[in-house]
């Protein structure tokens, strides 16, 4: 089939790579002019490396491997602690946090250089009962077989699809940054979570001296962002206990980047005929488990494994693919959006388990988010 893919991010680079694999022609449009290389660090759990195994992507060399989370007090206190190498030594893969850059760079290698057009913003969508057509906004168009919507939570296809409001801000927004600070978190296996009254933070080793940090505030889309949100960020967080002044100190403006949360109820089809969507653009959601990025690997994986099934007609496919990602992603993007961290509510689950058992817990959990192999 020829397939055209709207969207050159996590999603997009995946599905290119699984339906080149399974023989398919596949053409991917990108309104940025060149790979992107922000958006900081994600976490990349044992379900999403194992989709990436899969499509010959190896992160051996970037990043850093995540063994343990640790919730503790804005005063220091620990309040719980979670062993995640437990999961990667019960399904094979571990848990790794990984510059975004690095991720993408690592699934374009090895594609054919003609695969991925940068430049070229997507306008609207057409179609009828055998074509696609995607329109362009320098007026180009590209006809294809099926195609495939991986163009995030501002996404084109799925406004096409579903119309205008379908994604709705939740009430948290996040400051992050990706930068070498230089204190003994940063080069140990060890995730950090801290929260309080005043928000939440985050700190996360990405390798080679990197530290992925986050500091979680209320938002919404009618405010106004700071002039000076460093120094906002030290007025609020500043009086929680260590690491976190060292952190603030060591930032700097530059190193800041603002993400907004946002969400979307999950429906059972997301597409229509020969159209369908991947990732943030068929199921945004708040990064309170940190699935986002391992959720769009795994549509990228099924997807790829429907349309590697002969029919006559694609869209029993694509809506095949629908209907066996929506029980994994409509749990995760239910659980992502009603985490207690969404209004910083203390978690009693510490006080009632003990590690053991939240281990156990995150295990089983782990094996309910990935789609079950054919």
């Amino acid at each position: 089939m020829d397939v055209l893919v709207i969207g050159a991010g996590i999603g997009g680079l995946a599905v290119a790579r699984v339906l080149l694999t399974a023989g398919h022609q596949v053409r991917v449009y990108e309104q940025a002019p060149a790979r992107r290389t922000g958006g900081k660090a994600l976490l990349i759990w044992s379900n999403g490396n194992a989709v990436l195994d899969d499509l010959g992507v190896s992160l051996d060399g970037v990043g850093a491997r995540i063994d343990r989370i640790d919730a503790l007090t804005a005063g220091g206190r620990l309040r719980n602690s979670m062993n995640i190498a437990h999961a990667a030594d019960r399904y094979g893969f571990p848990t790794k946090a990984i510059a975004r850059r690095d991720l993408l760079e690592r699934l374009a290698d090895g594609l054919p250089d003609d695969v991925v057009h940068y430049g070229v913003g997507s306008q609207s969508v057409t179609r009828n009962d055998s074509r696609v057509t995607a329109v362009f906004s320098d007026g180009s168009t590209a006809t294809g077989d099926v195609l495939i919507g991986a163009d995030g939570h501002h996404s084109v296809v799925r406004r096409r699809l579903w119309g205008e409001n379908a994604v709705r801000p939740a009430t948290f927004g996040t400051w992050q940054g990706l930068s070498p600070i230089d204190i003994d978190i940063t080069d140990t296996t060890r995730h950090l979570m801290i929260t309080g009254r005043e928000g939440a933070c985050g700190l996360m080793p990405a390798g080679k001296g990197l530290l992925q940090w986050w500091f979680d505030v209320p938002w919404s889309p009618s405010e106004t962002r700071p002039t000076a949100p460093l120094a906002e960020l030290r007025r609020r967080f500043g009086r929680w206990a260590s690491p976190v002044p060292e952190v603030l100190a060591a930032a700097s403006e530059d190193d800041l980047e603002f993400f907004a949360h946002h969400w979307n109820k999950v429906r059972r089809v997301w597409g229509e005929n020969r159209i369908t969507l991947v990732g943030d653009a068929a199921h945004t959601m708040p990064p309170t488990l940190g699935q986002g990025a391992n959720q769009t690997l795994e549509d990228a994986w099924v997807l790829g494994r429907e349309l590697a099934e002969d029919a006559d007609d694609p869209s029993v496919r694509l809506r095949a693919y629908e209907k066996a990602r929506y029980p994994h992603i409509s749990l995760v993007s239910r659980m992502a959006r009603r985490n207690p961290a969404n209004w910083r509510i203390p978690p009693l689950i510490g006080r009632l388990f003990p590690e053991t058992s939240l281990t156990a817990m995150l295990a089983r959990f782990s094996n309910r988010l990935t789609a079950p192999a054919p």
